[in-house]
């Protein structure tokens, strides 16, 4: 069982470190290419979100799951036929995709609004050929409980991928290419990540070897567990595509919307763009609230156990969530402004963006939902969770951006997620206990409220200065600083945690000390 959670604390780590990186390297890439050319590449970004789910977070949890019930019954022979249904239907599955991308990027060009990102949609259908081998790799390794190729390949992975993104990027740059070309050179980069990942799952696998079986599988046995490793990675892949599916919807709406509206091509794809700008945003601050959440709550509980009633297990990780999105999403607010001409050197959209970061709130207590529910064995509410989400959006993208523009556009995706997280909220409640949630909603909206309030007279203050873009990233990280002690402070007075969870959080004792007693 140790080896179970190492492994488990192995992939969490690797997957905050990719994600994290999945966030950060459009900043420097948006600063390269610009308004216009960040669009381009978030265009197409979204289907490669989708190899990613397939490789990595839907099929290879099925296989790994199939595979480790055969080696617990000594089973050899059912887990190398494992290995074999799974390659051979995930194979069928990746060709399939592939040709259906590859023959109708011109089709899907034209429903994206701009025929010119046919070739970019053409050379991102061959992520698709990547991804059988590299799922079927990591479920093998996963169901024998060896995570490390897994975290290996996701970490190298991903620094291949944005060194390759960044440097092929630049170099097209330098050579006078334009924006669609640095988009292909993009794309380029991201197939070499994948490529990358390959070869390090088959050096792993090389590494190990392969034991010789015998004996054959029934047929029966064959269908039953294809049709498991479908159904099943099928809907782990839907539960882990919600902050995919959003802005794939975009992808086929928003440049559509707005050119019914009489605007021209040019100037929404530069509004596309500085739309765009608020996806690592709010990746980047869902990562970190729903990562802290749930990683902490093994721990908290694990210190908890036997010290009494007040830990509540089915509240505290949505407690954690509720306060880490409420900051993360208020601060950012409050901050937008400084922090948008820090990142993306101007602060165009800052409206826009404001309103992009009141979804981080709903996206952090969404997954943190959704991983809970996922762990409670219930993975169709999860999934239904993201279909509400899709559906929501696509609705709301239909009623608002006709007559608001690019900001009914970031209206529509906040409502999305908003009703993701409701919806998951009230299938988790006829799940676990959630008792006396309410009695937390006061201190986190007061310490919400105080910091909103310190912030803005930070702004005031900070404004009264002009500056360029140094003295944004001045008065943004300041802000963070000031904003951060201020919400803490007001957490900790409030009783939002009790004394035992609170010295379970690192830095907690700290804080304490510095509060002085409660």
């Amino acid at each position: 069982m140790g080896n179970v959670w190492k492994g488990a604390a192995v992939l969490t780590v690797a997957a905050l470190l990719t994600k994290l990186l999945s966030a950060l390297y459009r900043v420097p890439y948006q600063n390269m290419v610009g308004d216009v050319g960040f669009y381009i590449y978030q265009q197409v970004y979204p289907i490669y979100g989708i190899v990613v789910a397939l490789s990595l977070a839907g099929y290879p949890v099925a296989i790994s799951k199939l595979i480790a019930e055969r080696l617990a019954e000594g089973d050899e022979a059912g887990a190398a036929a494992v290995r074999r249904v799974a390659l051979l239907l995930l194979s069928a599955l990746g060709v399939m995709l592939f040709a259906v991308l590859y023959a109708g990027a011109e089709a899907v060009a034209s429903w994206m609004g701009d025929r010119r990102l046919e070739p970019l949609l053409r050379l991102l259908s061959f992520s698709f050929l990547f991804f059988p081998l590299i799922a079927v790799l990591r479920g093998d390794f996963q169901g024998q409980h060896d995570m490390v190729p897994t975290a290996v390949s996701q970490v190298g992975e991903q620094l291949v991928r944005v060194t390759a993104i960044l440097g092929l990027s630049y170099w097209a740059l330098r050579r006078g290419a334009d924006v669609y070309s640095c988009g292909m050179a993009a794309i380029a980069g991201t197939l070499v990540g994948m490529a990358a990942a390959l070869l390090i799952l088959l050096f792993y696998a090389a590494k190990r070897g392969r034991k010789k079986t015998t004996g054959r599988t029934p047929p029966a046995s064959v269908l039953y567990m294809g049709r498991r490793l479908l159904t099943a990675g099928t809907i782990v892949c839907l539960t882990n595509m919600a902050l995919t599916l959003i802005p794939l919807v975009d992808s086929f709406l928003f440049v559509p919307l707005l050119r019914e509206t009489g605007a021209k091509l040019d100037e929404v794809k530069w509004l596309k763009g500085v739309y765009d700008r608020g996806q690592p945003l709010i990746q980047l601050g869902t990562v970190v609230g729903t990562s802290l959440s749930l990683a902490l709550v093994p721990f908290i509980s694990s210190t908890r156990r036997g010290q009494g009633a007040a830990f509540t297990p089915g509240l505290l990780p949505l407690r954690l969530a509720a306060v880490i999105g409420v900051g993360a999403s208020l601060g950012l607010i409050c901050l937008i402004r400084p922090i948008n001409t820090m990142l993306f050197e101007n602060d165009r959209g800052s409206l826009v963006l404001a309103v992009l970061s009141a979804s981080i709130f709903f996206t952090t207590m969404a997954l943190t939902a959704s991983a809970m529910l996922q762990g409670m064995g219930k993975e169709w509410a999860a999934a239904a969770g993201v279909a509400v989400a899709v559906a929501g959006k696509m609705a709301l993208m239909h009623w608002l951006v006709p007559p608001f523009g690019v900001l009914g556009a970031a209206f529509a995706t906040t409502g999305a997620y908003a009703f993701m997280a409701c919806f998951l909220y009230v299938r988790l409640r006829r799940e676990c206990q959630l008792a006396h949630a309410q009695k937390y909603v006061y201190p986190i909206v007061k310490a919400g409220i105080a910091m909103v309030v310190v912030l803005q007279l930070y702004r005031w203050l900070m404004d009264a200065s002009a500056g360029g873009r140094l003295w944004a990233a001045a008065e943004a990280l300041g802000g963070v600083a000031v904003g951060a002690i201020v919400y803490i402070v007001f957490i900790v007075k409030g009783n939002v945690f009790s004394e035992q969870e609170l010295s379970a959080l690192p830095l907690a004792n700290k804080i304490r000390l510095l509060l002085g007693s409660r």
